[in-house]
């Protein structure tokens, strides 16, 4: 199996498992302070930005196109999401946390991108 196809199984599989979470009426978790859902929010599509990073790198060379190729399709994921959430008995539909979800991955990509930029770099330094 290509790196591709691995980075794309790996991405749908971590989608999966968000959706899933979206459709449990309620996920036990202590609240240590006002807002952690968001965190949580961002975490989670930080390293979905990532994945997501990761495998259409595959398919998209200009790093413009990349990092917003990787941020607009972590954003749809995530308008999706809530929009599913809001017919899951007990949860709820919050822009907030789409908000959370899309800066997550705007991080994500940034930072995979930039990351990527700095080791290329140093590589030809060395050369």
């Amino acid at each position: 199996m290509s790196t591709t196809y691995k980075d794309l199984s790996i991405l749908t599989a971590y989608c999966g498992l968000i959706f899933w979470l979206s459709d449990r009426s309620g996920i036990p978790a202590p609240q240590f302070f006002p807002h952690q859902d968001k965190l949580i929010h961002f975490a989670l599509y930080a390293f979905m930005g990532w994945l997501a990073w990761r495998f259409l790198r595959h398919l998209i060379a200009q790093k413009g196109l990349l990092i917003l190729a990787t941020i607009g399709f972590c954003s749809v994921y995530g308008i999706t999401d809530e929009f599913h959430q809001s017919w899951v008995v007990g949860r709820t539909s919050d822009p907030l946390d789409w908000l959370a979800d899309t800066i997550g991955a705007t991080v994500a990509a940034i930072w995979a991108t930039s990351d990527r930029i700095r080791l290329s770099t140093c590589v030809k330094k060395f050369e």
